[in-house]
């Protein structure tokens, strides 16, 4: 699995800060305004989960998943024609077709220099193109033996999509019971 080591810190930081500002509305002003307030942090935290946390890139012998906020594709080897790196990680199919992974390997500026002229290169690599080489070698090594009428399969990520339906019902009836909307 390919995810930004920083998405896992900042789910971290979000629930703890969530937990921290939801207790304290609970502690100060009781737990009906802390319900009232609670949508709105949750909201929050959900956007931290489905922009930062939630899109990673899934390699396996059968295929590559993708999967963005709200969507997930699943492209069989079979049907890659190409996997490139742009500013994210491309992978296009047979259809023809271009799918963008907005978690995983992301091309970040070139890496400086060497200070000195001996400097070693290989290690300067950013960690972008090695997760690159990997799962193209997953590609090239699985891509003999795969079978040609593989799927692509697209689709919602649904728990994310009920939650987040679930919290905007939630602000709603907030903002209805506090007077928000009258």
């Amino acid at each position: 699995m390919f995810r930004a080591p920083s998405s896992i810190i900042g789910l971290i930081v979000g629930a703890l800060l969530a937990v921290v500002l939801l207790g304290d509305a609970a502690l100060r002003a009781g737990v009906a305004e802390m319900l009232l307030l609670a949508p709105w942090i949750l909201l929050a935290l959900w956007a931290v989960y489905a922009l930062l946390f939630a899109p990673h890139v899934r390699i396996d012998a059968d295929g590559i998943r993708i999967h963005n906020p709200l969507r997930v594709v699943e492209i069989a080897w079979g049907r890659v024609t190409d996997i490139d790196m742009r500013w994210q990680l491309e992978v296009r199919t047979d259809e023809p077709r271009t799918y963008k992974a907005f978690g995983g390997p992301v091309a970040g500026r070139p890496g400086r220099p060497p200070l000195r002229s001996g400097g070693d290169r290989a290690r300067r690599e950013p960690p972008a193109i090695r997760d690159l080489t990997v799962i193209q070698d997953a590609w090239e090594s699985a891509r003999a033996t795969a079978p040609t009428d593989g799927a692509v399969r697209r689709f919602w990520d649904i728990p994310s999509a009920i939650s987040l339906l679930v919290l905007v019902v939630w602000v709603i009836i907030a903002l209805f019971i506090s007077g928000g909307v009258r």
